[in-house]
């Protein structure tokens, strides 16, 4: 029997307390009822001896210490699950905002997820084909993993998770089913038009789940956004035998909800003044992605973050760097220059991609295409700090074509269209026609054998390409 209290002990910004709570759980979810009429819910985030210190989801506003009642509910925060989810749009809460009615629940999932047993996981091998060279040729995204992108403010990251959403798939030979999960954490109106616009543009909208928390949100509904995503992913993954790409963005507004929440609750901060569960709270999220073994369905992240001032040590991408397997850098020397995607391939990483490329899943070369592509590129920078303190003139005919390899390994490998999507075979001839740019001895990290089916050479003029190069630098 749920009980109800009257009055409140204290208001403080989204949280309030209750004293002389009986049976009170962590998680728990309340529901207010304000002058009598107006009805709010909050969850219980902390429970001291008899008191308890709840989160208001809609904000404090019209509540006072005197005139709320107070019901706890007996039961953690859940929401209604089925097939009809997809194609829907979602409050950070769950509720439909797509003015197409309420969902028809098979049945209400737990948003903290079920704990999934460490020894029924299955190693991720397959890939997923995003369309996006820079991703598929060199940091693979594999079913079942968690691979972030690390952004800044003012870089292309939400036209990229747009074109992930649209072009992402299972690859062209395949009969299994594919959905995407996407949530926005303390987006802009027009940014959370954007993402809901370009999908309905481009007809993907029905495979797709959206789950939208606007900046003008309360701050409490953005630490249950990524949850609810989530939960709604496993159903489809686990129960409907789907494969599932979940994108969470921006992880950086999540956290600074949990600052300020955290700040309100009196606690003593940690690192730059987020709490000391930053790292629990980011590992709850991301290790809900993996496969079940046994099972049909996938559920693979791809959380976005903005790194505060392009700085790769800040505690949400540092710690989310130790979580996660990889990372996509986007670089905000090549957005200057006008390529799309601007990823920065040298300290981007994808640590699953080993097993899931080559032959049998993408093409036999794939590996040493990309080895070789990565060990080309890091010798770009040497050429190029050499030419600035030199001159372009003086280098040898090899740093020349070094220097040529570069600048069309940006542009027409890393830059793409935003609305160009490449297949495998596509990327890796690409990468093939680059590498032809330079001798055929420089490719050291390549197999003799895959050398003599791929290898063409790559008809260029030295003086003209290399000015241009000197030009751009």
């Amino acid at each position: 029997m749920a009980i109800e209290y009257l009055g409140l002990s204290e208001i403080n910004g989204p949280l309030v307390v209750l004293e002389d709570v009986k049976d009170a759980f962590f998680e728990e979810i309340v529901e207010f009822t304000v002058e009598g009429n107006q009805k709010k819910l909050g969850r219980i985030t902390a429970v001291y001896e008899d008191k308890a210190i709840i989160q208001v989801f809609e904000g404090t506003d019209n509540m006072s210490l005197k005139n709320t009642h107070t019901r706890l509910t007996g039961h953690p925060m859940e929401i209604a699950l089925s097939e009809e989810i997809l194609g829907r749009t979602f409050d950070g809460i769950g509720k439909p905002i797509d003015g197409l009615g309420p969902i028809t629940a098979d049945y209400k999932a737990n948003i903290n997820g079920l704990p999934l047993n460490p020894v029924t996981r299955q190693y991720p091998r397959n890939y997923i084909r995003t369309g996006i060279s820079a991703i598929d040729g060199l940091t693979t995204l594999i079913r079942g993993q968690k691979l972030p992108i690390f952004s800044g403010n003012g870089l292309p990251h939400d036209d990229l998770a747009a074109q992930i959403v649209q072009q992402a798939s299972l690859g062209d030979n395949t009969d299994e089913k594919f959905a995407i999960v996407f949530a926005a954490m303390g987006v802009k109106y027009d940014v959370a038009e954007f993402f809901r616009r370009t999908f309905e543009e481009s007809g993907v909208s029905d495979h797709v789940v959206m789950f939208l928390n606007l900046a003008n949100d309360p701050v409490v509904e953005r630490l249950i956004t990524p949850k609810v995503a989530l939960t709604a992913a496993e159903y489809l993954a686990f129960e409907k035998g789907m494969h599932i790409l979940v994108i969470l963005t921006d992880i950086t507004s999540f956290c600074e909800a949990m600052r300020e929440v955290s700040s309100s609750k009196g606690e003593i901060p940690s690192r730059k003044g987020y709490p000391g569960y930053l790292y629990s709270e980011l590992a709850t999220l991301y290790e809900r992605a993996g496969i079940v073994r046994d099972g049909k369905g996938s559920v693979t992240q791809i959380p976005i973050l903005t790194m505060p001032n392009d700085d790769i040590t800040h505690p949400i991408p540092d710690l989310t760097g130790y979580i996660t397997e990889g990372q996509i850098v986007l670089d905000r020397q090549l957005h200057g220059q006008s390529i799309y995607p601007p990823i920065n391939v040298l300290p981007s990483l994808s640590r699953l991609m080993k097993d899931g490329i080559g032959a049998g899943y993408t093409r036999a070369d794939h590996q040493d295409v990309a080895n070789q592509l990565f060990s080309c590129y890091a010798k770009v920078g040497d050429a190029r700090a050499l030419a600035s303190v030199i001159g372009e003139d003086e280098l040898s005919p090899l740093d020349k074509r070094y220097l040529i390899f570069g600048n069309a390994f940006e542009h027409e490998f890393v830059g793409q269209g935003m609305e160009e999507n490449r297949t495998i075979e596509e990327t890796l001839d690409i990468g093939w026609h680059l590498l032809g740019i330079l001798p055929r001895e420089e490719l050291d990290r390549i197999d003799t054998k895959i050398l003599d089916q791929y290898y063409q050479p790559t008809e260029i003029d030295l003086t003209a390409e290399a000015k241009a190069e000197a030009e751009s630098m």
